[in-house]
């Protein structure tokens, strides 16, 4: 006879101190939460491979450069807070398997590990990279109309517009949508990236 699972313990997460959601520190870690922020600043510091006979004043220089590569990197929510720490993470990572192969003394075999490694790391902070950037064009994929200006004797629709093999204008997918008719062949301004003015059809005469 199968036992009965009992069921897991939950776990109440209280937020009692308003301070914690002023996002303070939103800039490091991309968080209105900042005990997150803080959080991911001390991961990316401590995945930092420093000796223990470094000195405090070394170790408070790193620490610093860490949090401003967070902030240079600039996250605008929590994933993209989680995807800069890893990426200050694989970038350091990188450079001290370079210093490694680098050091007098170290052997061939020792060297070619060390930046085998480093390539592979090189290769990881690139894919970050890039996941970053196509994480923030989806974020970005949005239309906006600045100003349109429509001279006398013309109409304008904001869509997709196609012309016809016949004399008349068509509305591709727009059955409801009227024609652009400017006897006139006026143009609507619009400003877009160019700066250009776009060109109305011209209607049927």
């Amino acid at each position: 006879m199968a036992k009965k699972v009992k069921n897991p313990k939950t776990v109440n997460v209280e937020i009692g101190n308003p301070d914690q959601t002023r996002g303070d520190l939103k800039a490091i870690g991309g968080s209105s939460f900042d005990p997150l922020n803080n959080r991911l600043a001390n991961q990316a510091i401590s995945a930092l491979w420093m000796p223990p006979s470094m000195s405090g004043d070394s170790r408070d220089e790193i620490a610093n450069a860490t949090i401003a590569a967070l902030i240079g990197i600039a996250p605008r929510d929590e994933g993209e807070g989680m995807l800069a720490a890893q990426m200050v993470a694989t970038h350091n990572s990188a450079m001290d398997c370079y210093r490694r192969a680098a050091l007098d003394g170290q052997t061939f075999e020792g060297r070619q590990m060390n930046l085998r490694f480093a390539d592979r790391f090189s290769r990881t902070y690139a894919m970050q990279l890039d996941a970053l950037k196509r994480y923030r064009r989806t974020a970005d994929q949005t239309v906006r109309i600045e100003r349109v200006i429509v001279k006398d004797g013309g109409q304008a629709i904001v869509g997709n517009v196609t012309k016809g093999g016949g004399d008349g204008d068509e509305t591709d997918g727009q059955p409801h949508a009227p024609a652009i008719t400017d006897e006139h062949g006026s143009e609507v301004l619009c400003e877009d990236a160019f700066g250009e003015p776009v060109p109305v059809a011209r209607g049927a005469r």
